[in-house]
């Protein structure tokens, strides 16, 4: 994309986001006008930025604003997350840098895409990788999360705290280091790492093994894969992981563990029918 064309497209959306405002809904009103939405001035009063510049931006013919600036003026047309993001690529060609949130759980909805999966394993966790929804085939085969407070519903607290969760891990020094280089690599995608820094340094003071593998600095991408795992009632089971984020909801991710083999998804099934919850 041209520079020029680029710099139209700005242009184009920061009219139409700025028309669709109710200027009284602002505080604007005075003199009846001739068109809906809020004036350019007013946006560029509310963003405190020139309004000569402001206009010329929307004229196609301002340059490539800043991100602070893209950012005051997202804030000033009261733009979603989407619509900010979208502003960005426009604008800058890139999106903006990423705002830690805190999750706020699930929708009905997705709950029910995990409870579809009867032998799949399934998992909604957070940036921060605490697990806010599962699915029953996670409360048979991974842990069940509901018997846990939701502090310690944490993927890197079982990990290296829970001694029945290391003794189903085939090699448990490989599941380890891969799960803190790929937490490092979350909590920075999510824009969390000042967020988790208390977390962190209290799993350096718990674990003397989390605190040796945190100060390698390794990162890795979650993506997808096969784990083994010791099971008490299954025995000796294989899953292929995949990792999915979830559209709109940049603080959750959803991680679905199929089994290996139909003999292994047949035993879930039996498992889960006399499973009593």
């Amino acid at each position: 994309m041209s520079e020029t064309s680029s710099e139209n497209l700005l242009g184009t959306y920061l009219k139409d986001r700025r028309t669709r405002l109710d200027a009284a809904a602002f505080g604007f009103g005075g003199s009846r006008r001739r068109t809906p939405g809020l004036r350019r001035e007013e946006v560029a009063q509310r963003a405190n930025i020139s309004p000569t510049w402001y206009t010329w931006l929307e004229q196609g013919r301002g340059g490539a604003p800043s991100a602070d600036v893209l950012d005051r003026i997202s804030a000033a047309l009261m733009l979603t997350n989407v619509e900010r993001e979208h502003l960005f690529l426009i604008g800058l060609g890139r999106p903006p840098e990423v705002r830690y949130q805190a999750s706020e759980g699930v929708s009905p909805r997705l709950q029910r895409v995990l409870d579809a999966l009867e032998t799949s394993p399934a998992i909604i966790r957070t940036a921060i990788w605490d697990v806010v929804a599962w699915n029953r085939a996670a409360t048979l085969v991974l842990t069940d999360y509901s018997k846990l407070p939701p502090e310690r519903r944490n993927i890197l607290r079982l990990i290296f705290s829970e001694p029945n969760i290391r003794a189903a891990q085939y090699d448990w020094d490989s599941v380890a280091r891969f799960v803190v280089a790929a937490f490092r690599a979350d909590a920075a995608r999510a824009g969390a790492v000042s967020h988790v820094a208390d977390f962190v340094d209290e799993m350096c003071r718990l674990s003397p093994e989390f605190a040796k593998l945190w100060a390698d600095n390794d990162v890795r991408n979650y993506g997808e894969g096969v784990k083994h795992l010791r099971h008490p009632v299954l025995g000796p089971v294989a899953f292929e992981y995949s990792a999915f984020s979830v559209d709109g909801r940049p603080d959750l991710g959803m991680v679905v563990y199929n089994p290996a083999t139909s003999e292994d998804a047949e035993r879930i099934r039996k498992v889960l029918a006399t499973h009593i919850d």
